[in-house]
């Protein structure tokens, strides 16, 4: 089964978490669009709705007003390539070892299984690096400076326009690649953008 981006941060988050909630969102993930994924997600059987406990984030409030949150299913851990077992905990664990890339201390089993995730996922949704001299690639290690890097500064040094910049940086980092781009202002530089890990 295919699954977008979105949908891939969506359910690697709730499986992370003890109670398997969906929610909160991812905070780019709005409106109309939220409710788009979701609906996508609840077709395939991955999320469903269920009566929200005291505390829970709300999804939709029903008509007699009672708050309905949403969880992950099982199908969906199996989807990641996590085994559903009644240590959700544990499957959270696994999980997280995607983004990390292995398991510091763990046992050899649980090793061969996050390779075997990582392998699934990455063939799953065709990943690959840039290519080491890309421009693409000098972007990304310019934003991992500790200092950053402006539009102009990018500009400078790959030769692209500034809507360039701002297009690679939205599209192909942010959506395509996941990676997380932040910005602040700064009064010497201007917005200075950086991967924050």
């Amino acid at each position: 089964m295919k699954l977008s981006d979105t949908q891939l941060v969506i359910l690697n988050a709730a499986s992370q978490r003890d109670d398997r909630l969906a929610l909160p969102l991812p905070e780019r993930l709005k409106g109309g669009a939220a409710t788009k994924v979701v609906a996508s997600l609840i077709a395939k059987g991955l999320v469903e709705e269920v009566d929200a406990k005291l505390g829970d984030p709300i999804w939709r409030k029903t008509g007699d007003a009672h708050g309905v949150t949403l969880v992950v299913t099982d199908a969906a851990l199996a989807a990641l390539g996590i085994e559903a077992d009644a240590n959700p905990a544990e499957a959270g664990r696994l999980a997280a070892a995607i983004d990390d890339g292995g398991l510091v201390g763990g046992t050899p089993a649980d090793k061969g299984r996050v390779a075997a995730m990582v392998e699934a996922n990455a063939k799953a949704h065709k990943l690959r690096e840039p290519r080491k001299d890309s421009k693409q690639a000098q972007l990304i290690a310019m934003l991992r400076r500790a200092k950053g890097a402006s539009i102009d500064e990018i500009v400078e040094a790959l030769g692209w326009q500034a809507h360039t910049v701002r297009g690679a940086i939205a599209g192909a980092l942010k959506k395509k690649l996941g990676l997380n781009v932040v910005s602040e202002k700064s009064e010497r530089r201007g917005r200075i953008y950086r991967i924050a890990d």
